[in-house]
């Protein structure tokens, strides 16, 4: 009988497994995909998920980031933000995954190839693929096949927006994460090595990433280097009816979703599973639910907010004209979403 099953490989899921290792759990990690699992993000890591990371002893190579530039692409208007709890990060998606799966496997956790198609509930525990189990956290992404499986969707309104993202090889020009705003688009550019750029799309469903990235012709013409393949993700909004059911917590993507526009996904996702394993450790899994709905306010409340605000026309045109113009302003929301999670499910 283990004490937890975690499903997913990803960062995630990598950190729930070693928060429970830490803890005295015993632990397993379902995933089948083998290798450095690559995903389409915007790989910059806020100053909380460096914090996260470094609690389980995990320090990804990488590029340090100074804070926030948007950039307007049709009047040039530019508003930054500086990072006031220290630095962020741009990471490769797989240089985090490498790191991760090499403390996993130093702390001699489990990884089974076997993916997880089916959970049933004994009452005294979990039957996982198969496997005996008193708990299952769920890291299995946004498109969770745990989610669907207990039925804890729930039907997802507003835009449906989608993620592209390549990477062009060429020095990076700033130590600044710059989005770049057009009428129906942003870009993120994030520096992730001394000779490599992440460029990451968000856009609503139908549009080629240089379709999108027409609408940026200065950006354009700076990325000189030669681009990877693009990859995509989405749609991006996930809305679950709960986060937990019984023996079953959800972290990450797979406990639902707002929006890529504030990059704060991977921190808040590492803090999740430090909350969601807390509580089974502790004996309170039934606090999961609440304490990561308060783990999330900030975050949710922001994105949504202007996500809904940028759907206006008129509100898109003036953010980084209006950021620039009360930088305190813009500065305060961007360190709302960089700072820290700091709540603990110890008793």
């Amino acid at each position: 009988m283990h004490d937890l099953v975690v499903a997913g490989g990803g960062p995630v899921g990598m950190a729930a497994a070693l928060h429970a290792h830490r803890l005295g759990l015993d632990v397993v990690v379902h995933e089948p995909r083998t290798g450095p699992i690559d995903k389409a993000c915007g790989e910059g890591l806020m100053p909380g998920a460096l914090l996260e990371l470094g609690g389980l002893g995990v320090d990804p190579p990488g590029q340090s980031l100074d804070g926030i530039h948007y950039v307007d692409a049709a009047t040039g208007a530019h508003a930054t933000a500086a990072f006031r709890s220290g630095p962020g990060r741009g990471v490769r998606r797989t240089t985090l995954h490498e790191v991760l799966a090499a403390r996993v496997a130093d702390a001699g956790i489990e990884v089974d190839r076997q993916p997880v198609h089916d959970v049933q509930d004994e009452g005294s525990h979990l039957l996982v693929a198969g496997r005996p189990t008193r708990y299952l956290v769920a890291a299995d992404g946004l498109h969770s096949p745990v989610r669907r499986l207990l039925g804890l969707d729930a039907p997802s309104r507003g835009r449906r927006r989608y993620g592209l993202r390549a990477h062009v090889a060429q020095a990076p020009w700033t130590s600044y994460v710059e989005v770049h705003w057009s009428h129906r688009a942003e870009v993120y550019v994030t520096p992730v090595a001394d000779d490599l750029v992440g460029v990451a799309v968000l856009a609503g469903p139908g549009a080629h990433f240089d379709e999108l990235l027409a609408d940026f012709p200065a950006l354009r013409e700076r990325l000189t280097g030669e681009r990877t393949k693009v990859m995509g993700a989405g749609p991006l909004r996930q809305r679950v009816r709960s986060r937990s059911a019984g023996r079953v917590l959800l972290v990450g993507d797979a406990g639902g979703y707002v929006d890529a526009l504030t990059g704060e996904g991977i921190a808040l996702g590492l803090a999740q599973a430090r909350v969601a394993v807390e509580c089974i450790a502790f004996g309170r899994p039934e606090r999961y639910h609440l304490v990561a709905r308060r783990l999330g306010a900030r975050h949710e409340l922001l994105t949504s907010a202007l996500l809904h605000a940028t759907a206006r026309p008129v509100v898109r045109r003036r953010l980084v004209p209006a950021a620039q113009r009360l930088p305190f302003v813009f500065g305060a929301a961007v360190n709302q979403l960089a700072r820290p999670a700091g709540r603990s499910a110890r008793p």
